[in-house]
């Protein structure tokens, strides 16, 4: 699957972390790491949501990241997607349900793109973002 050639385009990432354990950060690093090298299909992470075209969000939304989350979604230009990493994100509450958290993002923002599992795996998450880049998700 990682072995497809470019197709021409990049993708900019917003990673934004809601309130997770940490557990999908330290997969979503993994990407980068030289196995996987999203780079080279022109997939990179950008510091600001200005630049970005695809807002991904780890962890359950907590209610003191809700308005960040959302300054960072209306920051960004159209055509914008948000990707949903990891169980907690989808709203399984892994982590519980507490007075502090929100939900899932899709109680916050419209989700474009579900990836399951905690944590899901580099391979599972390059896919869903591979997907995306070649328009499979437009």
């Amino acid at each position: 699957a990682l072995d497809r050639p470019r197709r021409g385009r990049s993708l900019a990432i917003r990673h934004v972390d809601a309130g997770s354990c940490n557990g999908c950060e330290h997969e979503l690093t993994l990407t980068s790491s030289p196995f996987h090298d999203l780079q080279r299909f022109g997939l990179g992470v950008v510091a600001s949501p200005r630049h970005a075209d695809v807002l991904l969000v780890t962890g359950p939304v907590t209610t003191r990241m809700r308005e960040p989350l959302l300054v960072a979604y209306r920051s960004m230009p159209e055509p914008r997607r948000v990707a949903a990493l990891g169980d907690c994100a989808l709203g399984c509450n892994v982590l519980g349900t507490a007075e502090d958290i929100v939900g899932s993002v899709e109680t916050v923002l419209p989700v474009d793109i579900r990836i399951p599992g905690c944590p899901p795996t580099p391979d599972a998450i390059a896919a869903a973002l591979l997907a995306l880049i070649d328009g499979s998700f437009e």
